[in-house]
């Protein structure tokens, strides 16, 4: 049976991040929460254009040459998260859960299913029937992928997440091998509704939904007060 204890987790929407910059911000809350002295975290963003590669990522996983990619102005990014190659830009919804998994849900399949779960249940929200796929993690939509999931998880603290394509300009992708799937095609929530999609209402829903799969209770909090160093006795 799962555990509720309803834990407190701060939601911080951080705007346009840098993806190295992110990845400080992870470094240092992850830290925090292993020494037991930090707040579990969402934070919930959008990056400027980067292309990641993730452990599994092989010598085919970016298929355009360097020079076009810098010309459109996209950064390449190494990372520690599993997975494989992904895009990231604006228009896409970035989420990274920064947990202290307790003892009764310390099951990284788990943990990736739950992800799954919540982008499930947000994008249903907005009509559209996200499904797992038998083969490749992360949320699809008939054959196509709307959602891609990447985690990292030292000491049973989580890190690294989940991107949700909301109005993302898909043609990015066409420079990777997305997630080390061959002729896998993206979409969007703006292509499958043929309309556009409010991020805001898209950031809440993703924050009432991770509420009840990981049995937190969400706290919105300002990006100057928990990004600047508010300590976690406030």
């Amino acid at each position: 049976m799962a555990q509720h204890d309803n834990r407190n987790c701060y939601v911080v929407e951080l705007g346009l991040v840098p993806y190295r910059a992110a990845l400080s911000l992870q470094k240092r809350d992850v830290e925090r929460l292993q020494r037991g002295d930090g707040e579990e975290v969402l934070y919930l963003l959008e990056h400027p254009h980067v292309i990641t590669l993730g452990r599994n990522a092989t010598g085919d996983a970016i298929r355009a040459d360097r020079q076009d990619i810098a010309r459109r102005g996209v950064e390449v990014a190494r990372t520690d998260r599993g997975g494989d190659a992904t895009y990231h830009g604006p228009g896409q919804l970035v989420g990274y859960p920064l947990l202290r998994l307790e003892p009764g849900r310390r099951d990284i399949r788990r943990y990736v299913d739950d992800l799954e779960e919540m982008l499930i249940r947000t994008v249903a929200d907005f009509g559209i029937a996200g499904r797992r796929h038998a083969s490749h993690r992360g949320v699809w939509v008939a054959e196509r992928k709307i959602a891609s999931v990447g985690v990292r998880i030292s000491r049973w603290v989580t890190c690294h997440g989940f991107a949700l394509n909301v109005s993302t300009d898909l043609s990015f992708f066409s420079l990777i091998n997305p997630c080390g799937i061959e002729g896998c095609i993206m979409t969007s929530m703006e292509r499958e509704l043929g309309r556009a999609v409010d991020m805001a209402s898209v950031r809440h829903a993703v924050a009432r939904h991770f509420s009840a799969v990981y049995d937190r209770r969400v706290l919105w909090e300002s990006a100057k007060a928990l990004v600047e160093g508010r300590g976690s006795d406030g």
